[in-house]
């Protein structure tokens, strides 16, 4: 028997079959627009300008002076490159999130205490802050005129943001603070620091709390700065409250919410400084493998002509390429105000791993001088591993995304979820 012409297809669903081919004649555009190439290229050209000739001798000391950092910082923000992310009612650049990770990723192309200087680190959590918070410290930061840290880890807590045991007792109108903190970045330099602490222990994760505590509070000592394997020059600092006596208006964003706000709110920086520059920094580091695939010759031909160097190149790129994309996904669902939780749990595992295989590979296709300190590569192979790391582990956001597959099924990952 021959099949019926309709193919079977319900009558309701031919008629909606017959508008796809108009649907699809509008493309899925994935061009940069042109206000979007002329902000690559204006970041890009500064770093490579302004801070790659600087990156040896802090690999080397250590230590980036502070005329130094000054320096950049005026010319930055001389091109309206500092705070690019806040809004510009406060001052920032006022981009969305798809051009911040656009620029985060050039930012990959440098080093960590280089893109806090030129570019700044101002957290968008203080947007959810009162007026008067706001003055006191966002727009401040935005200036230039202040630096600020996010203190959330413990040494018992560590992807296990809900173990904090850094307490805030309330006091009057205000609150006492006592606990400990480790692994603050910028520490040595902020002037203040973005701390959580448990307010209410009956409640779990819904009892914790984000104050606004100034480095100058008494109570507060700075630690150990704790020597890492990479990130040369960006400190990280034990910090120790003792006792510390806060007014109301330290408390960030309404009792309760700190863990919230940790995760959502900070999960746009978990993309930006993580994903995307983890993306940038896979992308520098192809550069220079394909390059020196080209230059290199053994046995009387470049290297780029065996197979397998071609092999580590080409997952290199598409690995990267993968990366980018889920990358975008997640920046766009941000900016139509969709949950992007998941999505930004899976671009941290995917460009954090890329990122280090991509690294691996190139020691590899360098050889002995990708394993010599002559050359930058082995510094980018130090700096890639902590990816995987700080900001949550791999293993961790892989729970995340598991769990979210579990509960939601295919509207999680499939393409008509």
């Amino acid at each position: 028997m021959p099949a019926p012409a309709d193919g079977g297809v319900p009558r309701a669903d031919r008629a909606r079959l017959a508008d796809i081919p108009a649907m699809m004649d509008v493309p899925m555009d994935f061009t940069l627009s042109d206000e979007q190439r002329l902000l690559i290229a204006t970041v890009r050209r500064f770093i490579q300008e302004e801070l790659t000739p600087l990156e040896t001798e802090l690999d080397a000391t250590g230590v980036l002076a502070p005329e130094t950092a000054r320096a950049i910082f005026v010319k930055s923000r001389a091109l309206g490159l500092y705070a690019m992310n806040i809004p510009a009612e406060y001052g920032g650049g006022g981009l969305s999130a798809l051009d911040t990770m656009l620029t985060e990723e050039q930012f990959g192309h440098t080093s960590d205490i280089l893109i806090r200087r030129a570019f700044g680190n101002v957290y968008e959590v203080l947007l959810v802050g009162t007026e008067a918070q706001k003055r006191r410290w966002l727009i401040p930061s935005v200036r230039g005129e202040r630096t600020g840290s996010i203190a959330i880890t413990e040494p018992g807590a560590g992807s296990d943001a809900a173990s904090i045991r850094t307490r805030a007792v309330r006091e009057g109108d205000g609150w006492r603070l006592s606990g400990q903190k480790h692994f603050i970045s910028d520490g040595l330099v902020s002037d203040y620091f973005i701390v959580s602490a448990v307010t209410d222990p009956a409640a779990g994760a819904r009892g914790i709390s984000l104050f606004l505590v100034d480095k100058a509070a008494p109570g507060l000592v700075v630690g150990r700065n704790q020597e890492m394997m990479g990130l040369r020059g960006t400190s990280h600092v034990e910090l120790f409250f003792d006792d510390i006596r806060l007014d109301a208006d330290t408390l960030l964003g309404g009792e309760g919410q700190g863990l919230r706000l940790a995760l959502d709110t900070l999960g746009r920086v978990r993309l930006g400084q993580v994903g995307a520059r983890a993306i940038g920094k896979a992308t520098h580091v192809l550069w220079l493998m394909t390059n020196h695939a080209n230059e290199r010759r053994q046995f009387g031909q470049p290297i780029g002509n065996f197979q397998l160097i071609q092999q580590m190149i080409a997952d290199s790129v598409m690995e990267i390429s993968a990366a980018r994309l889920m990358l975008h996904r997640a920046a766009w669902m941000i900016d139509q105000g969709l949950p992007a939780r998941d999505w930004i749990a899976m671009v941290k595992v995917q460009a954090s791993e890329t990122l280090g295989r991509v690294v691996d590979r190139a020691v590899q296709v360098f050889a002995g001088m990708g394993y010599c300190k002559d050359l930058p590569i082995e510094r980018y192979y130090r700096d890639a591993r902590v990816y995987r790391i700080f900001d949550g582990t791999s293993e961790i956001h892989r729970t995340t995304i598991a769990r979210s597959a579990l509960k939601q099924g295919a509207a999680l990952f499939d393409v008509a979820g």
